[in-house]
């Protein structure tokens, strides 16, 4: 099991850049999962925007490519997401996610989640 505190979160003008954090901790190491940034805004479905594998593979959606980055530190159980070039339909909740699969951006394949961190860009 693991927990997932997510920090970073805050708000920013169109065109700045925020790094989020996801502490992870519990009786498995986060270095085991495929670890996964997920985003809702108000009214929407929740999108998985940034996955990186055990392996450091890295996946992005269409909507951040080239403009978010994640990476990992296994020795300090810790996955980042630094966003770039944010623009405001980047608001949303922001949340870290935990799972065994790390083929695809489906909630099915999360086992555990954080409680989110808001992200708010303006104009």
């Amino acid at each position: 099991q693991v927990q997932l505190v997510e920090s970073g979160g805050g708000s920013v003008q169109a065109g700045g850049s925020l790094r989020l954090s996801c502490a992870a901790s519990g009786a498995t190491s986060s270095s085991r999962y495929c670890m996964t940034w997920f985003r809702q805004a108000p009214g929407k479905e929740r999108e998985g925007v940034a996955r990186i594998s055990t392996a450091y593979s890295t996946y992005y959606s269409d909507s951040v490519k080239g403009r978010f980055n994640i990476s990992r530190d296994n020795a300090k159980n810790t996955v980042y997401l630094l966003m770039n070039s944010l623009e405001p339909e980047d608001t949303a909740m922001y949340y870290c996610a935990a799972g065994w699969y790390c083929g695809g951006w489906s909630v099915q394949y999360v086992s555990y989640w954080g409680q989110g961190t808001q992200v708010t860009v303006s104009t």
